[in-house]
């Protein structure tokens, strides 16, 4: 397998090699595919990848890449504080990420001091990135936990639905939620959604993907939930999104 210190993944003959088997690391792992598209596994989970397109794992994540014939994908190892909320999260298409791996790509770094400024470059993005700006936490009670999860997988989801596949009541799951996030169902829900939203935005994303990338169907309907769970004009947003919401 071709490989770089920045943890390349190359598929320079796609007869012979088209990814890696299942495997994991003991630090942080970014999959960022450069050209072409890849599939990759993860905990028993499949993830198709598209053109700069990333996917952040944490430590100790079993997972194997298949990449498609003349593409090419990037795995570089991150500093152990760098951490994503959860196992496994998709970033989709982050501009600011693709800028940090261009210049990877052009430099070529081999040693360990050339290859450092790069590690803080994408711990800085991701870091950036992942900060909540609507404060949310997951419910411990574990039946709720993993509903709230699927909540996010699926937005278009009712809480009736959920929880009849979880063998709960949506009074139940309403009063968990009320008792462990401080916060109804729906508008935990939503606050989650318009995180992912914000998260795309502050990697340079524009408003009609960020909307796409948290599960609206338009970017006004995003417009107008941020307005309304933030307080800042929709005007505001419109113009600027992140300047409004409080900068990079």
């Amino acid at each position: 397998m071709p490989t770089t210190s920045l943890g390349t993944v190359v598929a320079e003959n796609a007869i012979r090699f088209l990814g890696h088997d299942t495997h994991q690391h003991d630090e942080p792992h970014l999959v960022y595919v450069v050209t072409g598209s890849a599939r990759l596994t993860a905990d028993g989970r499949q993830w198709r990848l598209g053109r700069n397109e990333a996917l952040w794992l944490a430590p100790r994540v079993p997972h194997a890449l298949r990449i498609d014939p003349g593409g090419m994908a990037l795995g570089p190892f991150l500093d152990s504080a760098d951490q994503p909320r959860c196992r496994i999260q998709p970033l989709g298409a982050v501009p600011a990420l693709t800028e940090v791996m261009t210049t990877a790509l052009g430099a070529a770094p081999t040693t360990p001091e050339q290859v450092e400024p790069f590690r803080q470059a994408l711990g800085r993005v991701l870091r950036g990135i992942s900060r909540q700006y609507f404060p949310v936490v997951l419910p411990v009670h574990p039946a709720v936990r993993a509903l709230a999860r699927e909540a996010l997988r699926t937005p278009a989801a009712t809480l009736e639905s959920l929880a009849e596949r979880h063998r709960m009541s949506a009074r139940q799951v309403q009063r968990v939620f009320l008792d462990e996030t401080g916060l109804p169902f729906t508008r935990w829900r939503n606050r989650a959604r318009m995180n992912a939203a914000v998260e795309h935005l502050r990697g340079g994303g524009e408003l009609t993907t960020a909307a796409r990338a948290a599960g609206y169907a338009t970017r006004a309907g995003l417009l107008r939930a941020l307005s309304r769970e933030s307080g800042v004009p929709v005007n505001a947003l419109t113009a600027d999104a992140v300047g409004a919401l409080g900068g990079g």
